[in-house]
C-alpha cells in the first residue's frame, strides 16, 4: 500500500516537464492566495476575476507584433491590465460609479476584443492555450520568469504589507500616517496584475484567478485572524496545486481545472463544516446561546 502510494507521488517526477510544472504550481500557490486573502478584506473578490479577463487584449496584440516572446506577451499583459485599472479608477473618479462596477464593465469589453484579435488575426495562438493554460508546457525560460515575476511579488508584499492591510480596514489612519491612500491602492493592484499575468501561461487568464481567490475564500471558514487566513489560504493552495497535478497526470485530465476544481471542492466544503460562519457552526451557535441563557 505504501510502495503503491510512493509509486503515484514520485513517478511523475521522473519527467522534466512535470518538474517545472511543480515549482511553477508552488510559485503561484506561495503568492497568489495572499493577494486574494487581501482582495476579499477589501471586498473586491471579483476584481481579480475581472483583471484576469483584461489581460487578454495586451497579450493577443503583444503576440501579433512579436510573435510567441513569453516576456513581450507578459509585459502586453502587464500593460492591459494597468490600463483597465486606471480606466476604472479615473471612472469611479469622476462619475462617482463603484469601481468594482467599472471595472465589470471594462473587463467584458476587453476580453471580448482579446477574442476578437485572435480570432481575426489568423494567428497561430491557440485561443485555448490562452483562456486555460498549459502548465504541463512550461519549459525552463517560462519557469525562470514565473520565479522571477513570483519573487517580485512575493518581496512587493513583504515591503508594504502592513500599508496594504491598514489601507484595507482604514484608509484615512494610513492617510494620516504621511501615506497616500491611492498611492497603497495603486500598488497593491499593480501587484494583482503582475500575479494574474505571470499565471496566465500556466493557468490561463480563466484559471489564474481561481488560484488566488478560492483558496482565500475557503481560508475565511477556518480562522479569523489575518495571519490565520494567509496561512490556511497558501497551504490550501499549495496542497491543490501539488494534489491537482498528480491526479490530473494519472487521470489524463487537463491540469489547470483539476487543480481549480480541487480548490472549489474545498471551498464547498468549508462553507458546510467551517468553525467560522460555516452552515453546521450557525446552526450550533443558536442551541449555545440558548443553553447559556437557561443556566
Amino acid at each position: 500500500m505504501i510502495d503503491s502510494l510512493l509509486w503515484w507521488v514520485t513517478s511523475p517526477l521522473d519527467y522534466a516537464f512535470m518538474r517545472r510544472a511543480l515549482v511553477a504550481c508552488l510559485a503561484l500557490s506561495l503568492t497568489a492566495p495572499i493577494l486574494g486573502v487581501l482582495l476579499m478584506l477589501r471586498g473586491m473578490s471579483l476584481m481579480g476575476e475581472a483583471l484576469s479577463h483584461a489581460i487578454l487584449p495586451g497579450v493577443a496584440v503583444a503576440f501579433m507584433l512579436a510573435g510567441f516572446s513569453l516576456p513581450l506577451m507578459m509585459l502586453g499583459g502587464v500593460a492591459a491590465g494597468l490600463v483597465t485599472v486606471a480606466t476604472a479608477s479615473s471612472v469611479t473618479l469622476f462619475s462617482g460609479l463603484k469601481e468594482d462596477a467599472a471595472m465589470a464593465s471594462l473587463f467584458l469589453v476587453a476580453m471580448a476584443a482579446g477574442v476578437m484579435i485572435i480570432s481575426l488575426s489568423g494567428s497561430a495562438l491557440d485561443l485555448g492555450h490562452v483562456l486555460f493554460g498549459s502548465i504541463l508546457a512550461v519549459d525552463g525560460r517560462t519557469l525562470l520568469l514565473v520565479c522571477l515575476v513570483s519573487s517580485l511579488v512575493l518581496v512587493g508584499l513583504a515591503i508594504s504589507f502592513r500599508a496594504l492591510v491598514m489601507e484595507c480596514l482604514d484608509p484615512q489612519f494610513l492617510t494620516l500616517q504621511g501615506r497616500h491612500a491611492g498611492w497603497t491602492h495603486g500598488l497593491f493592484m499593480c501587484l494583482v496584475v503582475l500575479s494574474l499575468v505571470v499565471g496566465f501561461q500556466s493557468l490561463g487568464t480563466l484559471m489564474a484567478a481561481g488560484l488566488m481567490l478560492l483558496p482565500a475564500a475557503t481560508a475565511r471558514y477556518w480562522s479569523r485572524r489575518l495571519e490565520g487566513m494567509i496561512a490556511i489560504a497558501i497551504g490550501w493552495a499549495v496542497t491543490c496545486s501539488v494534489t491537482g497535478l498528480l491526479v490530473s497526470y494519472h487521470a489524463g485530465l487537463p491540469t489547470g481545472p483539476t487543480i481549480v476544481l480541487l480548490t472549489g471542492a474545498g471551498y464547498a466544503l468549508s462553507v458546510l463544516v467551517g468553525p467560522c460562519n460555516g452552515m453546521l457552526a450557525r446552526q450550533r451557535t443558536p442551541h449555545r446561546v440558548l443553553s447559556h441563557e437557561k443556566r
